[in-house]
């Protein structure tokens, strides 16, 4: 195996590179400091795994996902390749012996995260082995302007200056001007080539739809496309319900998310990998080193946090080259739900000083000291004596986890989880046997949807101030259920352990990081700005707006997108008042939601809600409390 183009061959079985593949390996084998911007499906990996082989020696791999590391070790060994992956949860003595093994062995990957680069341990085994390669994946991350900025990616400088002559492949999928020089910089690259692969995907059509029923949209898209799709959703419960109605109407489909065993994910991947469900209900998780194909369809029933996560998700749609559909379903309130959900939990700095404070007298950390002191932490009860909002202190204490001030251990996202594993008709006759029971019960059941037929994740700390009882008692009450039969339980005795990385300080330990929590705040502001413009522009095509905002000019319209579409659909008056009168005639034998006049008339949708704002505009039509347009009482009497 000595060329780049055999490896390829012999090892993966492909007879070439895709564009622009083989113009960073050749950069990387000349030894030369490489950004590669790569869409989404681009095959980045590729691109550093080729040279790292071709060349004597081991390649580090710095990557974020702890999961995608450990795909991509698993692939690696399935090809009869030597790689390790550092993952969380390993002792010293196993650090040590898989370190000694990249030395020793014969291993050609060392994958690990960012944070593992501030362990001396690590460090010291590293500067024994013999590089031939530095890569560092997301590279965005390393950017305070990427939209997932961790600043222990600022550790990867290390690498640099212990290894001053061995290359590095800096790869990432998606990338605005300012985030690659920023990448470039905080790498110290020397004269690095930047490779650069269109953003465009000509084979997307880019769709964003107002609707008042998104449910039953998904059903008509995905019935009308019934290909491989992938449906995103917000929450676990979304996931549920979404799949749900899709099998409840002939679309099958099934649903995941982090709730779900490791087993029942495999299986449910598995089924949607072969074809043998249609659509993936998932959170935005899922996806991340899935490589499917043939998805055609990828609808987002809420608006995105932002367009980088949106171009990476959407483009997994299409990967075979052939027509796919991106979709985003909006409708009046989602706007108000966006803003609350990203930047109404967003701490800002005296909230972040007011946290850290009260999390050291929680503890009775003295000023001075605390360092490298491990606490284990009731989160609920936390929030509740110092009356915090808990998804603002979560977000808080995630802030201070990022920036190395404490260290939240794994099992921080944990919570008590719930099934009720008998019938409606057994739990009531079982709760009229023990009335003392009823009152947090009927709370849980009030509280959480579904929970007859998923694993939920359910706050004993809400349930405890719903019912005006302690969070023991909420505690008592599950543990009675679950002895008796009644529900399956599952709960720790605390939420996380938390490791003080630094002495306690107070305002001043906050105040070396206040600039990046500000810098941060600014930047989601600006991430929401720009998906909410995307989502509004309906005069521009769309995929020509993704491309200008990752920095791309010269562009042309895509011709598939929903605005260009459209615009071919130029409406004339003689046309509008057509749909007019054929909407009013129809109005006037009864009122009709809007669904019922696309399916009456036989124009295409967003020609008739185009004049139904029309008519809203001059007060001839009204809507009701059902969502129905009637016509205006005035208007029908004349």
């Amino acid at each position: 195996m000595s060329t780049p183009l055999d490896i390829l061959k012999k090892v993966w079985g492909f007879s070439s590179f895709r564009d622009p593949q083989e113009e960073i390996v050749n950069t990387l084998m000349e030894g030369r400091d490489t950004l590669a911007l790569l869409p989404t499906g681009g095959g980045k990996s590729i691109c550093f795994q080729v040279p790292a082989l071709a060349k004597e020696g081991i390649c580090i791999v710095v990557s974020p996902l702890i999961a995608l590391m450990r795909d991509q070790v698993e692939n690696l060994k399935k090809k009869g390749i030597k790689a390790i992956a550092l993952s969380s949860g390993l002792k010293f003595e196993e650090i040590d012996a898989l370190l000694d093994n990249c030395i020793y062995g014969n291993y050609k990957f060392l994958y690990l995260s960012p944070e593992r680069l501030q362990q001396e341990l690590v460090l010291d085994r590293i500067r024994q082995m013999p590089l031939n390669l530095i890569a560092v994946d997301e590279a965005h991350c390393i950017s305070q302007w990427g939209n997932d900025f961790r600043p222990a990616y600022r550790n990867c400088n290390i690498l640099r200056e212990l290894f001053p002559h061995v290359p590095i492949a800096a790869l990432t999928a998606s990338a605005t001007p300012r985030v690659a020089e920023d990448i470039m910089l905080n790498l110290k690259l020397e004269s690095p080539s930047l490779i650069k692969k269109s953003f465009a995907r000509p084979n997307i059509s880019y769709r964003v739809w107002e609707v008042e029923d998104k449910f039953y949209r998904i059903k008509q898209i995905l019935s009308k496309y019934k290909g491989s799709s992938i449906v995103y959703v917000r929450n676990r419960r979304a996931a549920a319900d979404v799949a749900a109605y899709l099998n409840a109407n002939s679309v099958s489909a099934s649903y995941y998310h982090g709730g779900i065993s490791t087993e029942e994910k495999n299986k449910r991947l598995e089924l949607w990998l072969q074809n043998k469900v249609q659509v993936m209900v998932a959170t935005n998780a899922f996806g991340m080193g899935i490589d499917k194909a043939d998805v055609r369809t990828v609808i987002h029933i809420q608006l995105p946090e932002n367009l980088e996560n949106y171009y990476q998700e959407a483009g997994r749609a299409g990967r075979d080259g052939e027509i796919a559909y991106a979709v985003i379903l909006k409708n009046k309130g989602d706007e108000d739900r966006l803003k609350k959900q990203f930047l109404s939990v967003l701490p800002d700095t005296p909230f972040i000083k007011l946290l850290y404070n009260k999390l050291n007298n929680f503890f009775q950390i003295s000023y001075g000291e605390g360092a490298f002191e491990k606490h284990m932490l009731r989160f609920n009860e936390f929030c509740g004596i110092y009356k915090m909002n808990p998804v603002l202190a979560y977000n808080g204490l995630k802030l201070l986890d990022r920036h190395s001030i404490i260290q939240l251990s794994q099992n921080f996202e944990k919570k008590t989880t719930v099934k009720f594993i008998v019938t409606n008709h057994q739990l009531f006759a079982y709760l009229d046997r023990n009335a003392d029971l009823q009152n947090i019960t009927q709370a849980i059941l009030r509280t959480y949807g579904g929970i007859f037929d998923n694993e939920t994740k359910i706050n004993t700390h809400l349930i405890a101030t719903k019912t005006g009882s302690k969070q023991a008692d909420v505690e008592a009450v599950l543990e009675r259920l679950f002895t008796d039969e009644i529900i399956d339980y599952q709960a720790s005795d605390t939420d996380t352990e938390i490791s003080f990385l630094v002495p306690r300080e107070d305002d001043k330990t906050i105040n070396i990081i206040a600039a990046d929590i500000e810098q941060q705040r600014r930047l989601k502001e600006d991430h929401i700005a720009a998906v909410l413009k995307y989502a509004e522009n309906n005069t521009k095509c769309r995929s020509v707006q993704l491309l200008e905002y990752f920095g791309e000019s010269n562009t042309v319209a895509c011709g598939i997108c929903s605005v260009c579409t459209e615009t071919k659909e130029k409406l004339t008056p003689e046309i509008i008042e057509v749909v007019r009168a054929d909407i009013l005639k129809l109005l006037k034998k009864g009122a009709c939601t809007s669904r019922e006049i696309v399916e009456k008339l036989s124009f295409k949708e967003h020609i008739i809600i185009y004049v139904l704002r029309l008519l809203l505009e001059f007060n001839s039509i009204e809507v009701n409390s059902r969502n129905e347009y009637l016509i205006v009482k005035s208007q029908k009497d004349a």
